[in-house]
């Protein structure tokens, strides 16, 4: 094959996967789609306490339109509790509820052997290098972004 016909395949290839990976999450838990976890899981690993919404969508990569959405439907389903922030009410911020915390914690083992069954059969030195060559691949969709972004101004 000649480069951009890998190119090609490469960048239909990670639709593909996606789309049959979020089905296969999906089932996983009743309660919880793969894209709900994925906002859980933002949520968790901001740094602040309670982020904003903004914050949240650019951590998981969506748009805080998007991000309200599911967080609107979570904090129906007790997952998450939405409030204004205390000094510029424009922001909204998104905050766990222990019921969610206990959620997540009882998904662990299944979390641990879904990835388990995704990654068999690659050593830790194709997990290096798979890494790696998606966060060159995450570097430069984020390039384009960007420059996209400044193109908008």
């Amino acid at each position: 094959m000649k480069d951009i016909e890998e190119k090609a395949y490469v960048f239909g290839t990670i639709f593909t996967l996606a789309n049959k990976l979020q089905i296969l999450g999906d089932k996983m838990d009743p309660r919880l789609t793969v894209k709900q976890w994925l906002l859980l899981a933002g949520v968790l690993r901001c740094e602040s306490t309670a982020p904003t919404l903004s914050e949240v969508a650019a951590r998981i990569g969506s748009s805080r339109q998007n991000v309200k959405k599911m967080a609107a439907l979570l904090e129906k389903q007790g997952f998450v509790l939405l409030e204004r922030d205390g000094e510029d009410a424009r922001m909204l911020r998104i905050s766990l509820t222990e019921a969610s915390r206990r959620h997540l914690q009882q998904r662990e083992e299944m979390e641990l052997r879904f990835l388990e069954e995704v990654f068999q059969g690659f050593d830790s030195r194709e997990l290096l290098h798979l890494s790696a060559m998606i966060g060159k691949l995450e570097k430069n969709v984020g390039e384009m972004g960007r420059k996209d972004a400044r193109k908008e101004v």
